[in-house]
């Protein structure tokens, strides 16, 4: 007989693995179970991380390959703006080599992990699986949803998902590059922007996401910044736009399973694992109540909305507006920003996790107003 657990985790990327320790620690039992055959592939991911990423992963720093201290934001016509703290500001990681510890300390802490399985449905608080071992159905209390932006789990109960997904691709090779800066050009992508990122020894990812046409982009952006490629293709899914709903039917969905990849930056991590913790508390506090109803469950919604909501919202209105500029308004916007006092400002409040503080100071300043207007008009100015 297939035994029953308290946590049911689908998805073991860096939110599934976070959610299994979390509850492994408060002593639950706990399954992981992972599609794939090997955590951490494919990688789909640039592997920046901010400081504050890096240190909610909760792993030693061999993943870490290179530090970086700031940005070179290229305009359509080649004019760069360069913001440097001087300080590292983010790491560029081995992701496989980081999901794979977080597993492994997740493992540590107790939880059992099932490769080669997905889930295929859920019936009667049990989830229906088919893998390597055939099909199964394993009971839950409560059932932590991180299988991704295509979640088969939110599927499943026909839930509403994230308003957008964006499509990106990623190569990596040899460039010669400042090792200290990450490359940002918003023209590679008018949906969003293409990136270089120095990963050491003269290497670099290179890549881009967007709505349409990413493949011909990504292409064209590759032969313009002149990377020599000798690793596949990276490609993958991020969802902006939180789910109206993240909790229901004993499950608590998280990362980008629910739509928490920042619409700022694309990355997931830092929120993925923020929602973790905030789902593990729940969850545990459910198991030892036996309160499993909805109104117990919604206690997760306030903690995250509590925790990272506003700058979602607030990250997810600027990707609106980012949308509607020109290439030649964009640029107009970096010329203006190429200005040492505003430079400072965003050194000195700048945060890669939470944009709010700096977006408000920003859309104060008189030479940037006009850019930031329509989210002022559009009742933005409520975030500060």
């Amino acid at each position: 007989m297939t035994p029953a657990y308290d946590i049911v985790v689908a998805g073991a990327g860096p939110a599934g693995c976070a959610a299994a320790r979390a509850c492994a620690d408060r002593g639950l039992s706990v399954l992981c179970i992972e599609e794939q055959g090997s955590i951490g592939y494919p990688v789909q991911c640039a592997g920046l991380l901010s400081l504050a990423a890096f240190d909610e992963c909760a792993v030693s720093r061999r993943p870490i390959q290179n530090t970086v201290t700031g940005a070179r934001i290229v305009s359509s016509s080649g004019s760069p703006l360069v913001i440097d703290a001087k300080t590292p500001k983010a790491y560029i990681v081995d992701r496989g080599m980081l999901d794979r510890e977080m597993a492994a300390a997740a493992a540590d802490a107790g939880a059992v992990f099932m490769l080669k399985t997905s889930v295929s449905g859920i019936r009667d608080y049990h989830v229906i699986t088919r893998g390597i071992d055939g099909h199964a159905e394993i009971a839950y209390k409560i059932l932590i949803a991180a299988d991704g932006p295509r979640s088969t789990i939110a599927r499943s109960y026909g839930m509403e998902r994230s308003p957008v997904y964006l499509a990106g691709i990623q190569a990596e090779g040899k460039r010669e590059s400042d090792p200290d800066l990450v490359e940002l050009y918003p023209g590679a992508s008018p949906e969003f922007f293409g990136w270089v990122i120095p990963s050491g020894n003269d290497r670099a990812r290179v890549g881009l996401c967007g709505t349409r046409l990413v493949r011909e982009r990504f292409l064209a952006f590759v032969k313009r910044i002149g990377l020599r490629s000798d690793l596949h293709l990276v490609t993958g899914t991020i969802p902006l736009g939180v789910m109206p709903r993240t909790y229901g039917r004993r499950t608590l969905f998280i990362g980008d399973a629910a739509g928490f990849a920042k619409p700022t930056s694309g990355g997931g991590v830092y929120t993925g694992i923020r929602s973790a913790r905030h789902a593990a508390a729940v969850a545990t506090a459910c198991c030892e109540q036996d309160s499993f109803s909805d109104a117990a469950l919604a206690e997760y919604e306030r903690r995250w909305q509590a925790d990272i909501g506003r700058e979602l919202a607030l990250g997810y209105r600027l990707f609106q507006m980012r949308r509607h500029l020109s290439a030649a308004t964009i640029d107009r916007m970096i010329l203006a920003m190429n200005n040492p006092e505003i430079i400072e400002e965003i050194v000195r409040h700048g945060d890669m996790d939470r944009p709010a503080k700096i977006a408000g100071i920003l859309a104060k300043n008189p030479s940037l107003f006009r850019f930031f207007s329509p989210l002022l008009i559009s009742g933005i100015r409520s975030f500060w």
